[in-house]
């Protein structure tokens, strides 16, 4: 059996067809369309703390649709954006219709369900791409303009001294602080993820605080992880850097009010 170790789904390549993935990216819609696309055989997820409206899950029970094992792993019990760490130390919390099948059940070892996953046949079918979405709004009395991405994948270049709501998790990548931000924007938004083992949910916070870029998450219960609409329609500030602080952000704050003191 060959285990494919993804600390991003977006890494997957032409190697992953028919591989077993572990996952450190969060269970929503477009990584689970994804892995769908990429050809994987059964996948595992961090469930993100499930959160508003089982957004964390929503792409795992998905892909039942088109026969893909796929099950969540209780962001309490391993780091999301680790593969190697939720391997070795997740937990199931959530698992879909064709997971059940293969006897995988939720509070089992990640290590057992993959191999239970072996058993696993290939998809009948693929989901559809799952299109993340980028959109400028401009908000407040003064029109201050924010930049609206779905996934943190986006952010390019042209965002330089921008501010940037993502629907991403807040967890760094493999713990590498490299890939907390792809570009110097003004203020970064990103979803808690449950906050998660090691608060790993917020840790690209430090990271962004060494580079002088304010930065909050906003709680994964009050916004749809992947949905940076949803992030400013709903979210509340769950955690903040210090530059964001001094620039008057307060944890319980909806992330709009901020937003709105930013314009005054």
């Amino acid at each position: 059996m060959t285990i494919e170790l993804l600390d991003s789904i977006t890494d997957a390549t032409d190697a992953t067809v028919g591989k077993i993935v572990v996952s450190g990216s969060h269970g929503g819609l477009y990584p689970a369309a994804a892995a769908s696309l990429a050809g994987t055989r059964a996948v595992l997820f961090n469930d993100a703390g499930i959160g508003l409206e089982q957004a964390g899950v929503a792409g795992v029970l998905a892909l039942a649709d088109v026969g893909m094992a796929a099950a969540g792993v209780d962001c309490n019990t391993c780091r999301i954006g680790s593969a190697k760490d939720t391997l070795e130390r997740g937990v199931i919390s959530t698992v879909n219709s064709v997971a059940t099948s293969l006897g995988i059940t939720t509070s089992m070892s990640v290590e057992r369900a993959v191999l239970l996953m072996a058993k696993a046949m290939s998809p009948h079918a693929r989901l559809k791409p799952h299109v993340e979405s980028r959109q400028a709004v401009a908000i407040g009395a003064y029109g201050l303009t924010v930049e609206l991405l779905d996934s943190a994948s986006l952010v390019n270049a042209r965002d330089t001294g921008k501010i940037v709501i993502t629907g991403s998790h807040g967890g760094l990548i493999a713990g590498d602080a490299t890939r907390a931000i792809k570009a110097p924007v003004r203020i970064a938004v990103f979803n808690d993820a449950g906050l998660g083992v090691d608060n790993i949910g917020t840790s690209r916070l430090p990271a962004l605080e060494a580079r002088t870029i304010a930065s909050v998450t906003v709680s994964c219960d009050t916004a749809r992880i992947g949905d940076a609409a949803s992030a400013l329609e709903t979210g509340i500030i769950s955690a903040l850097n210090p530059s964001a602080q001094k620039m008057g952000a307060a944890i319980d704050m909806p992330l709009s009010t901020w937003l709105s003191i930013l314009t005054r």
